[in-house]
């Protein structure tokens, strides 16, 4: 058979030439704009052109500090497309963690929002290897900046050469793109994508019995373009000639609502604290959210009462992912099979809280203390994956050997696996809480916790005990509607009947705000330094 390599400029090059006249609705901070894909495709290779102008190389990282929009779209392909990398960086990082990701990759060139200047101007002399720094903005003139020296965007594409051919002896193992985890602890670790790995992982999505995104789709990536690539979906979406909705900076659930009901989506993606908010959205406003034919969750574990309130009350169906930076990001996906949708509502509910099922063309297992757990749903481990689109090491990072080995990503999620082969995140091997030499998860607390009508979020995590080593405490955020209405004593009374007597947690503690990481994970660390002193002098 022919040996064609799998490239991202590809990708791009079947959008213009099969799907010309399909859009790509972008938000940005003058309003909404609107692209073909035969307009994105010039104004990429402009872009190209402008790069290579600038010095950009093979093999050169080109760095985005940006929101999702169109302009953040097209150098996701003409990094890729000239041979260079694209290097999507957090903008909600530390500056020290910013200053450190950018070195560390040793970015040639950054691209940055108008409105993020600010961040890249106040770790400016910490970057020496960056050369050039590209303004993304909607106005004929540049923003005043002490960054040096600086390009507008649109004036290098109206420069650029709109006919620029990407490279086309590209090996597909060389590498296209690179992010960096989020680092709860430690310095962020970098991952690199292969242009095999990233075409790969576009198949995987565009699958039946994963996310089946089509031509058909209109597609809302609301996960950042900075976050695991969005997901993939602006690369899977553009190949595939998908209808592209990118909301742009600072949107709010009232945004994405009315996004959904004036552009008719039909699949969208985030992580569960942009779904929480969307559903009290949804639960006060009027909107049409009849388009949709899933949202898909991932980045952390789903609440069940949120799944459910989604496909009852909203009539809105609920894909429940899981899938690491590490991953590409796609690993598994719950959907239900043929023979189970016969099932009551609350045993489907069951399977559709859980993480799903392998997604093709991964393998996976799931280690406990005395190796292979069995697939009975119960027995504990820790989950290993090994792929075509499944990271092999850390960038230039002592820490790949402890992630890395015997060819397998060992990814420190717990998990159990029942016997259809569905996956069941238990909780972070960091996370996980032992009471008296036994496991309690803070998943399996933290969703219970979440379904009661009463709870917008709650976070548990294990506290030192001199008896019992460690012990859970939970910390819950109240809807408003029921702000000192509902009580400790009433949450722990919901408990009860779900767990074990001694799961239930030592203290409820009622919070305004959970803190979270920069992709809206709640960040547990912080939590256990909050709550120490509460402990000691309670």
């Amino acid at each position: 058979m022919m040996n064609g390599s799998l490239t991202v400029g590809s990708m791009l090059e079947r959008a213009e030439r099969f799907f010309p006249k399909k859009e790509v609705v972008s938000r940005t901070l003058s309003g909404i704009h609107r692209l073909t894909y035969k307009e994105i495709g010039s104004r990429t290779r402009r872009l190209a052109s402008a790069l290579e102008k600038l010095g950009v190389g093979r093999g050169d990282r080109v760095g985005t500090f940006a929101w999702n929009h169109h302009r953040h779209l097209e150098v996701y392909f003409a990094a890729p497309g000239m041979g260079a990398v694209l290097h999507t960086i957090n903008i909600r990082l530390s500056a020290e963690h910013i200053a450190y990701i950018i070195n560390h990759a040793e970015d040639k060139v950054l691209l940055v929002d108008e409105d993020l200047l600010p961040l890249i101007e106040r770790v400016r002399d910490q970057i020496p290897t960056v050369e050039a720094f590209i303004v993304m903005t909607d106005r004929d003139e540049l923003p005043e900046t002490t960054l040096e020296p600086v390009y507008s965007y649109e004036k290098l594409l109206a420069e650029g050469e709109p006919q620029f051919e990407f490279v086309k002896d590209l090996d597909e193992n060389e590498p296209a793109g690179m992010c960096y985890t989020s680092a709860t602890t430690g310095n962020p670790k970098g991952v690199v994508y292969s242009h095999r790995g990233i075409v790969l992982h576009s198949f995987a999505f565009g699958l039946a019995d994963t996310a089946a995104l089509s031509e058909y789709d209109v597609c809302m990536p609301v996960v950042p373009m900075f976050h695991a690539n969005a997901w993939g979906l602006p690369f899977t979406a553009t190949w595939f000639g998908s209808t592209q909705v990118l909301p742009g900076p600072q949107f709010t659930p009232k945004l994405l609502a009315e996004l959904i009901e004036t552009e008719k989506v039909t699949l969208t993606a985030g992580v569960p604290t942009i779904w929480l908010a969307m559903l009290n959205e949804l639960e006060s406003g009027s909107y049409d959210t009849s388009s949709l034919r899933a949202v898909i969750c991932g980045g952390s574990a789903a609440p069940r009462g949120m799944i459910k309130s989604f496909e009852t009350k909203f009539g809105i169906p609920f894909l429940h992912a899981y899938g690491m930076t590490e991953t590409a990001p796609l690993a598994t996906i719950s959907r239900l099979k043929s023979y189970q949708r016969d099932l009551d509502v609350e045993d489907m509910l069951d399977i559709r809280s859980k993480q799903g099922i392998l997604a093709p063309g991964l393998e996976m297992r799931v280690i406990g203390a005395n190796g292979e757990v069995a697939w009975d749903g119960v027995e504990m481990g820790e989950l290993l994956l090994r792929g075509p689109w499944i990271a092999d090491e850390y960038y230039k990072d002592e820490r790949s050997s402890e992630a890395f080995k015997d060819g397998w990503l060992y990814t420190g999620d717990v998990a159990t696996v029942d016997e259809e082969g569905t996956i069941k995140l238990v909780d972070r091997t960091k996370d996980l809480i032992k009471s008296g030499g036994e496991w309690i998860s803070s998943v399996d607390l933290e969703n219970a916790l979440m379904s009661h009508e009463s709870v917008f979020e709650a976070s548990v995590i294990a506290v030192p005990h001199s008896e019992w080593q460690e012990r859970p405490v939970a910390c819950v955020v109240l809807a408003p509607a029921y702000q000192d209405k509902v009580s400790k004593e009433d949450l722990m009374e919901f408990l009860k009947p779900q767990f074990a007597k001694w799961w239930l947690p030592d203290d409820i503690i009622f919070m305004e705000e959970i803190p979270k990481t920069s992709v809206g994970k709640f960040l547990k660390r912080a939590l256990r330094d909050q709550l120490k002193d509460h402990l000691v002098s309670s």
